[in-house]
This record gives structure tokens, C-alpha cells and sequence, in this order.
């Protein structure tokens, strides 16, 4: 009689599992979840004895950019990874002081998507220099006396 007790509350169980898996996944919270415990265990594990290199301007703007893309679509966990793992700063830069950095003007229409959006279809829709953009190492945006 005790095997058929376990079974049935194994069963029970699995169902249980089974449900409570299916009504995460419906409610859309199961993928935060995971996202929110593989930040917790990154964050666990990081070695914060070992130091990180300090965060030059270029990296900051950088990070700042894909913050606001990865707040955007709701990437919330992986904004907090890239937080904690970068050294950004908690709050966020100021969105008109990021504007002002990469010399970018807004539209009203374009104050509504990251930054990023508007970079990118920039790139892919301009037509200078025969559709494309000339870049620069780091090396050159770095060495005093360049005209970066």
C-alpha cells in the first residue's frame, strides 16, 4: 500500500511540476526567472578580489548604449549582468548627454527607441561614401594629438 501512496504522490507531484511550468511559461515570468538565478549565480561567482580595467570613456558611452537597447526590450536581468560585470555606473547616463557625445540629433519620432535603433539605421540606410562608413581603430580614438 506504501508504493502505490508514493506513486500517486509522485504523480501528483510531476502534475504539479508539469502545471506550474506551463502557467510560468504562459505568464512569461519562467525565462525571467532563469535569466534572474543565472545573474544571481554570476554574480556568486564573480571574483571581485580580481580588478577590473578602468572603464574609458569610449566603453562607458558603449555600455550606456546597449543598456538602454537591453531596458528597452525588457532585458532587465541581462542589463543588471552587464551593470555589475562592466562597472557602469548604477544609474544611467542621461540620454541627451549620450546624444551629445556621438553628435547625434533627435527627432521627436526617434526619442522613443534606444540610441542604438538609430545608429544602426543610420548605417544601413545612409548613402555616403557609396553606402559606407569609415571607420577607426581605438587606437586612433585614443592617441592624444588625433583629431577623433
Amino acid at each position: 500500500m506504501w508504493v502505490i501512496g508514493t506513486l500517486v504522490a509522485m504523480a501528483t507531484i510531476t502534475e504539479l511540476k508539469c502545471a506550474l511550468r506551463e502557467t510560468l511559461e504562459s505568464r512569461g515570468v519562467l525565462g525571467q526567472l532563469k535569466a534572474r538565478i543565472r545573474a544571481e549565480v554570476f554574480s556568486a561567482l564573480d571574483d571581485q578580489r580580481e580588478p577590473r580595467p578602468p572603464l574609458s570613456h569610449e566603453n562607458l558611452i558603449i555600455n550606456e548604449l546597449i543598456r538602454e537597447y537591453l531596458e528597452f526590450n525588457k532585458y532587465r536581468y541581462t542589463a543588471s549582468v552587464l551593470t555589475a560585470e562592466s562597472g557602469q555606473p548604477e544609474v544611467p547616463l542621461d540620454r541627451q548627454f549620450l546624444a551629445n557625445e556621438l553628435k547625434v540629433t533627435e527627432d521627436p519620432s526617434s526619442k522613443s527607441v534606444p540610441l542604438l535603433y538609430g545608429l544602426v539605421s543610420h548605417c544601413v540606410n545612409s548613402s555616403d561614401k557609396g553606402g559606407k562608413v569609415f571607420l577607426r581603430g581605438v587606437a586612433a580614438i585614443n592617441t592624444p594629438g588625433t583629431d577623433a
